[in-house]
């Protein structure tokens, strides 16, 4: 229950969110097991529907998936979701030493990033009604509140001296970015090779 209380804070009260995270020490695997696997399955299963039932359109027609393909995308998609959060963490854990951080565990690096990205485990109820300007338009500005709460969040759970607090956030941000490239490129792989995507119209 604390981890969805902590959501509620982190989310529409930052500042003090993260005072209430820094102040805890839950473990890695109760952050994955009531917060991260289950807030996961919000975009996964609301784009599952929304890709084999509404479909979206470009010009024409709406286009849709068929549910086979959609279950095998949207699995991997969830798979990817937890093991950004697993990367993620441990990234914010081999980097505590060169900012000087006070906490150095898995724990609190793992909780960072599953609370960083909470807005954007909601922002998931969009794929019901996939209208992909309104999505891209709507998910730059979850991005962007994602990156306040990492820039925000990272002195306070790490405990980084003010100073180190910026960089050691930004440092983050990079390692984030260069992830999302990553698996832009392995998603063109999967495709390739066993998982391409079947279109029903």
């Amino acid at each position: 229950m604390n981890t969805w209380i902590n959501s509620y804070r982190v989310m529409f009260s930052p500042k003090t969110g993260w005072q209430q995270v820094a102040a805890q020490e839950a473990s890695s695997g109760r952050i994955l097991l009531t917060h991260t696997l289950p807030m996961a399955l919000i975009p996964t299963s609301c784009w599952y529907l929304g890709v084999t039932t509404q479909g979206w359109t470009l010009m024409g027609d709406p286009v849709k998936l068929t549910p086979d393909s959609a279950l095998i995308l949207c699995s991997l998609f969830y798979l990817a979701m937890i093991g950004a959060v697993l990367f993620l963490g441990s990234m914010v854990t081999w980097m505590a030493d060169t900012y000087n951080a006070e906490h150095r565990s898995l724990n609190r690096g793992i909780s960072l990033i599953s609370y960083t990205a909470t807005p954007f485990f909601l922002a998931g109820l969009l794929g019901l009604y996939p209208v992909l300007w309104l999505d891209i338009l709507i998910g730059t500005a979850v991005a962007c509140y994602c990156i306040y709460l990492l820039f925000l969040g990272t002195g306070a759970v790490m405990r980084v001296p003010p100073e180190r607090s910026f960089l050691y956030a930004a440092a983050l941000f990079a390692v984030a970015l260069v992830a999302f490239v990553a698996l832009l490129g392995a998603t063109v792989i999967i495709w390739d090779f066993g998982a391409p995507p079947e279109y029903t119209y």
